[in-house]
């Protein structure tokens, strides 16, 4: 793989920092084909050109990095509001369903029973319907990882690729 410094893609960590060995064949009379960090002879590249290349290689990571956690945190964000969403037109729809059913259902049974058992009848089916909506809920938000698990892997990977390097 021929990638030039600061070309991130997706790369390894390895790949993320590696140089073109092609810059050396560019053709021009600077022995390093206008990359300080090309594979050729490093003996007129002063410390501070190479330092100074490092730590914009290490700013330019750091940035994907940033940009990776962000699109993981939205996707899942996205993921959990829409599981609220379903909760809350679920809430509102049943509690509407249950208002009146239970009204028809109350007045049903107050044909065979006294109107507060029926009244208690009803009133049990509402914590049943309540129960279910809020496990299928928690249940959905449960699937929601707020650690962004990419960029987790993709630090770890950086951290170990620069303690081998040391």
């Amino acid at each position: 793989m021929s990638s030039s410094v600061g070309d991130y893609g997706t790369t390894t960590a390895s790949d993320r920092l590696s140089v073109s060995t092609s810059a050396a064949s560019a053709g021009s009379n600077d022995p390093t084909g206008g990359k300080i960090g090309a594979a050729t002879d490093v003996g007129n590249v002063t410390v501070g050109q190479l330092v100074g290349e490092v730590m914009g290689d290490i700013s330019t990571l750091i940035r994907k990095e940033i940009e990776l956690a962000k699109a993981e945190i939205r996707e899942e964000a996205s993921k959990a509001g829409k599981g609220a969403g379903m909760l809350g037109g679920a809430a509102l729809a049943g509690y509407f369903t249950l208002l009146f059913l239970s009204l028809t259902l109350t007045w049903t049974l107050d044909l065979w029973l006294p109107l507060p058992w029926a009244a208690l009848i009803v009133t049990v089916l509402w914590g049943i319907g309540a129960a279910v909506l809020g496990l299928s809920g928690r249940n959905k938000l449960r699937e929601v990882r707020p650690v962004p698990e990419q960029t987790v892997e993709s630090v770890k990977e950086d951290v170990q690729w620069v303690k081998g390097n040391k």
